[in-house]
């Protein structure tokens, strides 16, 4: 079932989260625990792969998400994390917000690190929830750049440690609307970090602004599929475009999905492909999945066909 209109036209980049079959139930205990939150649409894929597959679209604190139920393949990790940045200048509740937030997410969850004063924050934690996303929740100085709510942060281990930086330079060159940030390397005593290695960056892609760190601890964390990044694209022309910029493994590429150099996952879509699958006809969805199904790189063409039974 579709609810109506689930992406604002603004966000180009949104955070795809793959579940065995807990999306619907996940983006429901998210929207109860972040303000200004709430599901926007449901839709069932009926006949894919992984049979029927559930696509959920929310939106947290103002950011777009969406989340899919298709099966065990995937196992959410810590290589993608989502920072919550708590700004006393923006929420003037903010201290309390951080510790209730805190609270529910605890629910189920495990700790990796205490909700306790850091060098660097006043308050920050990190915690692994009851479905395996992991979240930072930072209370930041008033007197910092102000950023977003919630920001994607990629964190670069084992054979992708060392390559934070390479990766900022390459992602800000591929996307037109692109803002370099802020970017700090460790120093002395930070061993057995490196200088080379980069502690903390943030940049803004499309209006979506991520943290990147590298990370030398042994982590058996590398990138994977169960979180996406999908990227919106109006026209044909601009799939191509993302498409031939990011794909970087040929054995990777299947319905609309990629992997890049450093292993992350994107998804590049029509941002029609949405409307279609949020406010199509049953019999709509399925030629539509029919159509993509037999896809690496989309055709839009083809797929407005499908949608139009031509």
């Amino acid at each position: 079932m579709a609810d109506g209109n689930s992406i604002s036209p603004g966000n180009r980049i949104i955070p795809h989260l793959w579940f065995d079959k807990e999306a619907k139930e996940a983006a429901a205990f998210y929207c109860s625990v972040f303000p200004d939150s709430q599901v926007n649409s449901t839709a069932t894929i009926s006949d894919t792969p992984s049979g029927d597959s559930q696509l959920v679209t929310f939106t947290l604190w103002g950011h777009s998400f969406m989340a899919i139920s298709a099966g065990p393949f995937f196992t959410i990790n810590p290589s993608i994390s989502f920072m919550v940045i708590f700004d006393s200048s923006r929420e003037k509740s903010a201290e309390t917000l951080i510790d209730e937030v805190w609270s529910r997410l605890s629910e189920g969850g495990t700790p990796q690190m205490p909700l306790d004063e850091y060098p660097f924050s006043k308050r920050y934690g990190w915690i692994q929830d009851k479905y395996g996303v992991n979240w930072q929740l930072m209370l930041a100085d008033p007197e910092d750049e102000p950023r977003p709510t919630i920001l994607p942060c990629l964190t670069f281990t084992g054979e992708q440690c060392g390559k934070t930086e390479e990766a900022r330079a390459f992602y800000l060159s591929v996307f037109r609307n692109a803002k370099p940030g802020s970017l700090f390397r460790y120093g002395p005593g930070h061993e057995p970090n490196g200088p080379e290695t980069v502690m903390y960056s943030d940049y803004m892609l499309e209006n979506t602004w991520f943290v990147a760190a590298d990370s030398v601890l042994d982590q058996p964390y590398p990138f994977n599929e169960a979180i996406s990044l999908y990227v919106r694209c109006e026209t044909q022309e601009e799939i191509d475009y993302y498409w031939n910029k990011l794909s970087a493994v040929p054995e990777a590429e299947q319905c609309g999905w990629l992997k890049d150099k450093y292993g992350i996952s994107w998804q590049i879509s029509p941002a029609v492909l949405d409307d279609m699958m949020t406010t199509g006809t049953p019999e709509q969805r399925a030629r539509i999945t029919l159509a993509f199904l037999e896809m690496k790189k989309f055709d839009l063409a083809e797929l407005h066909r499908a949608f139009d039974g031509k």
